[in-house]
């Protein structure tokens, strides 16, 4: 996605690990019932450098979530990731949505250092492959690879093709790996896969292994790649990323809200905002709506605002206004005004 002209309207950090949502401002009166959550699962539930963090919403009517795992690391803890995994999932449920847990969206993304490593190949063998690009040797051998046959929690998990070398472990400033006393095998830790509700994914469609899926609804999720980024020599890590598209029809096209803001404002008087809010839209003595310059990085960038209260005599009425105060006053040329609902429950107050 284009971050340069998109919102920051979602972020959830716990301790190294941090996730962040965007999305383009024309997206914005669509995206309802934001939550997140976080789990720690290091020293058994104590310490938060391991566990997962997530962040869920509806997407014109469709459920996704994005969940973002740091699990336990070394070669024997093949299970004690999968056991943390599961744990992270059963934690994770989310209030007054269709949607509980995170299996239960529509699409989920899965991704972090997910820390599977490579079995039964030593070092010099692992190498080897890398340095005459069989992957596919060593990609036989990956913890997670292998655990979707046996896991049922893996179930309907996809991963593009990696035709990447592993990412992991590297001498911290160069592309050699491990040199020091651990010398730790290279291994794929840093994974991105995505996953299409089970019950509902169109039969004899595709093998596990395809970057395309699909639901009976007609949501798809297409995958145009899945890389590494070799350049970056800050960690021991490289970092991989991947782009999609998802593609479904919209079960919700009209916002929650719509503004009606005179294109000029010459004077005080001018500052004048109308706006409906749909029939099952709950409004709240907190809604607000704020001013905004145009190209807004982040939800709290407002310039001013004006608390969109609701007497009890205009209750019935369909159409409401507010009046600004003096820092309202500009053009609308410059500054865009959005309402609450138009980037709803991310935490305002």
């Amino acid at each position: 996605a284009d971050v340069m002209s998109s919102l920051l309207f979602r972020g959830k950090k716990m301790q190294g690990m941090l996730l962040l949502v965007f999305s383009k401002y024309f997206h914005l009166p669509f995206l309802r019932g934001i939550q997140t959550q976080s789990t720690r699962t290091g020293l058994g539930g104590i310490w938060g450098n391991k566990g997962g963090v997530s962040a869920r919403m509806n997407v014109f009517g469709h459920s996704i979530c994005f969940l973002n795992c740091h699990l336990p690391a070394h070669m024997e803890n093949s299970d004690q990731r999968m056991e943390d995994f599961e744990s992270i999932l059963q934690q994770q449920q989310f209030e007054g949505q269709a949607s509980m847990g995170v299996l239960d969206h529509d699409v989920v993304f899965w991704f972090g250092d997910l820390n599977f490593r490579i079995d039964d190949l030593d070092m010099q063998v692992v190498k080897a492959a890398i340095d005459s690009n069989k992957l596919s040797t060593l990609w036989e051998k990956d913890q997670l690879n292998m655990a979707k046959d046996s896991e049922t929690v893996l179930e309907g998990f996809h991963e593009g093709p990696i035709k990447f070398p592993p990412t992991y472990k590297f001498d911290v400033g160069t592309d050699t790996y491990d040199t020091s006393g651990k010398k730790r095998k290279p291994a794929w830790t840093d994974r991105i896969l995505w996953r299409l509700r089970p019950m509902a994914q169109v039969s004899n469609s595709m093998s596990r292994r395809s970057s395309l899926s699909c639901l009976t609804s007609g949501t798809c999720v297409s995958q145009h790649f899945y890389r590494s980024h070799m350049e970056y020599t800050v960690s021991d890590h490289k970092p991989v990323s991947s782009i999609f598209t998802l593609q479904f029809p919209y079960k919700v096209d009209m916002p929650l809200v719509t503004l009606f803001v005179e294109d000029e404002w010459r004077e005080i008087s001018d500052a004048v905002a109308k706006f409906k809010a749909a029939p099952n839209f709950p409004r709240s003595s907190w809604d607000w709506i704020g001013l905004y310059k145009v190209g807004f990085k982040h939800h709290k960038d407002y310039v001013s605002y004006v608390w969109a209260k609701q007497e009890e005599s205009d209750f019935l009425r369909q159409e409401h206004q507010v009046r600004a105060n003096h820092t309202f006053s500009c053009t609308k040329k410059t500054f865009t005004c959005v309402s609450k609902s138009h980037i709803e429950a991310c935490e305002f107050y």
